[in-house]
């Protein structure tokens, strides 16, 4: 699994006024080069924008311009899968060569804002900006410092292959797909009194071999009551079998990571996979 991140900081509302760019390569879920310039728009500075990114025409004075670094741009992108976190990076990128009449890059392109809104359903409407979504999920950067959010765009993407389940290659088949709104509210459940499992406050996370309403009405059928998010009141925390198998030694789920939090807390979170919590939902059935 293979693709590089990028982003584009701008001196002013023009998407070719790039002054700085950041790209981040990833391998198997994994940082593995980066590399960041300051680059002279050859353009004015709006103080709105510098106030954003803290780049104005005296920090840009001695950078280079867009045509000194296309080849070596070229060399990283050219033919990859290119991850952003909307589609203003990609556009930035298409005017800024139209601008110096040079010739567009051939890649493939990834808006992980598209991914974020698709995979977790807080996200499907709104507040699915870089910053939003990476504190949501616990991802520490530098925002509008173009090679930090490149990074953060790139982990966007690895936590939501770990969340769903689904890969690299499926994620860009997904994003041409409308949302499932299906997903879109709160997977919640009472559970029916003296089953096997009463008592239990149950989360799901990650790949399931079934619909998560599906999983959600077993467990309540088991006696559990069914949240959405991993609280205080949290006991069970149910994870993918694949999720538990694969990536092993990368990063988990945002509620895997905060279930683990809470037990080191003194909590009284289980955790088990879906398979064992299958069996869980038989007993005495």
């Amino acid at each position: 699994m293979r693709f590089v991140a990028i982003d584009f900081e701008t001196a002013n509302p023009d998407l070719a006024s790039i002054c700085q760019i950041g790209i981040v390569a990833f391998q198997e879920c994994r940082v593995f080069d980066s590399w960041q310039t300051l680059l002279n728009p050859e353009d004015y500075f709006d103080p709105f924008n510098v106030s954003i990114h803290g780049i104005s025409e005296k920090t840009v004075r001695h950078a280079p311009k867009f045509p000194r670094v296309f080849d070596f741009l070229k060399d990283r992108i050219s033919g990859q899968l290119v991850v952003c976190h909307t589609a203003f990076d990609r556009v930035a990128l298409c005017r800024v060569t139209e601008k110096y009449m040079m010739p567009q890059i051939d890649c493939s392109w990834l808006d992980t804002a598209k991914v974020a809104r698709r995979a977790w359903s807080q996200f499907s409407w709104s507040g699915y900006g870089l910053k939003p979504v990476a504190e949501a999920l616990g991802i520490e950067f530098k925002h509008h410092a173009a090679q930090e959010d490149a990074r953060a765009a790139g982990e966007v993407l690895i936590r939501a292959i770990v969340e769903t389940g689904l890969s690299l290659e499926e994620w860009l088949v997904r994003v041409t797909k409308p949302i499932d709104l299906s997903h879109a509210g709160p997977i919640t459940r009472v559970g029916i009194p003296n089953g096997p499992l009463s008592g239990e406050v149950a989360v799901f996370t990650g790949a399931l071999s079934m619909p998560r309403r599906e999983a959600a009405d077993l467990a309540a059928a088991a006696g559990c009551e069914v949240d959405d998010s991993v609280n205080i009141s949290t006991t069970l925390l149910i994870v993918g079998d694949q999720d538990l198998r694969k990536l092993a030694g990368h990063d988990k789920s945002s509620k895997h990571r905060k279930a683990e939090g809470l037990i080191a807390k003194g909590q009284p979170i289980r955790i088990v996979g879906e398979s064992d919590f299958l069996r869980l939902v038989k007993v005495d059935a």
